[in-house]
């Protein structure tokens, strides 16, 4: 997720240039009277213009984000409403905090488009080594309901020595995948299709070898592959992602189910979508527990709208236990990161956010460097 904000200053400029901003703004509301359902209506009423940064960022490039789990559970940081930007590295911690609800924004329209895939995938697949067989194109293993105790390392072996399904099959998929998007009501068009399957085909194509990759540009050979993000483990060695066991897979495939994973197009430092994410979660009456923000912090103090991102969370309804979980890329840090793992080319930190907010009024925190450095494992 590092990347989100390498191009974000040119994201927002092409987002809210004055022709942009109106047409887009305009197909939000012919596409709002269009929606069909609650959740559709939902998505579009929180959501804001979006824009794009150069990377698709399929999967995080974050080796690091399991290592704030135990953390997390000694903070019992659990329950309440969850917000995350980026993909799927979001389960992980939805299945650990276990949310009544979660909203997952980016500043790329694209990310709501994956998730939306996501979303599809989980309707249709009973238990995770289905979830990953359909997500790849790979066939099932006979009886998949056995596998519920199976290691994820089990997984990985069955998917590395399973070959890639059949054109005529993965069309059948797609078609199978595409009716379920289109009953979740948000609409959608030829090309969104066409980009919702082009990144399907890039997990059937690149299996559990995928890694992230800046557009352009091939993957860095430091980034994670899908592979190594799955069987990836805590500071404790547990392996936690929500792929690792089943109840953690069942418990966000239920929030799926009943449209409490909610994505939204917006910018955390705009002017629109962090409000109403903020009045969503007063009017549930459900306070934040955790805000995953990846390393995007550090392009807001890059931009200088990080002032407009802290007044975004001040508006968030929080207690005592609501955290920020952010990830460092550890250069100009090395050796002073108290969450960076030797060898590891990312650092994932958690910080409570009042501290964050009390740091920061009282003039603590002038810097990316003093917000890091104020942060714990």
């Amino acid at each position: 997720m590092g990347a989100w904000g390498r191009m974000r200053g040119a994201a927002v400029f092409l987002a809210f240039v004055a022709g942009l901003a109106g047409s887009w703004s305009a197909g939000v509301a012919s596409q709002a009277a269009a929606t069909q359902t609650p959740f559709a209506s939902l998505v579009a009423r929180l959501s804001e213009p979006g824009g794009d940064f150069g990377g698709d960022n399929l999967i995080s490039n974050e080796q690091s984000y399991l290592h704030v789990m135990t953390s997390l559970e000694q903070s019992r940081v659990t329950g309440g409403a969850y917000l995350g930007v980026g993909p799927d590295q979001n389960f992980s911690y939805i299945g650990q905090i276990k949310p009544a609800v979660a909203f997952l924004i980016d500043i790329r329209r694209d990310n709501l488009l994956l998730l939306l895939l996501f979303k599809a995938i989980f309707a249709q697949a009973p238990t995770r080594v289905e979830y990953l067989c359909l997500l790849t194109g790979r066939a099932p293993p006979a009886a998949p309901e056995t596998w519920a105790t199976a290691t994820i390392d089990r997984i990985v072996t069955y998917l590395d020595a399973a070959a890639a399904l059949p054109d005529a099959r993965q069309t059948q998929i797609r078609a199978r995948l595409e009716q379920m998007l289109k009953g979740f009501g948000v609409p959608l068009s030829a090309a969104d299709l066409a980009t919702i399957n082009g990144r399907r085909r890039e997990f059937v194509y690149s299996g559990l070898s995928l890694a992230f990759a800046v557009r352009g540009r091939p993957p860095a050979p430091y980034y994670p592959t899908l592979r190594t993000l799955l069987t990836e483990t805590d500071r404790s060695g547990r392996q936690v992602s929500f792929l690792a066991s089943e109840p953690s897979y069942q418990f966000v495939r239920g929030l799926q189910a009943r449209d409490l994973v909610i994505p939204v197009v917006g910018d955390v430092s705009g002017p629109h979508a962090m409000t109403a994410i903020a009045a969503e979660m007063a009017a549930r009456q459900t306070p934040l527990s955790a805000f995953y923000i990846s390393n995007v912090e550090q392009y807001l103090f890059g931009d200088g709208t990080f002032p407009a991102y802290v007044d975004n969370l001040k508006r968030m309804p929080r207690d005592a236990r609501s955290t920020i979980i952010r990830s460092v890329f550890p250069s100009g840090f090395r050796g002073l990161l108290p969450g960076a793992v030797p060898g590891s080319y990312s650092a994932s930190l958690i910080q409570p956010l009042n501290q964050m907010l009390a740091d920061i009024a009282a003039g603590r925190t002038r810097s990316y460097f003093d917000l890091v450095l104020a942060s714990g494992k």
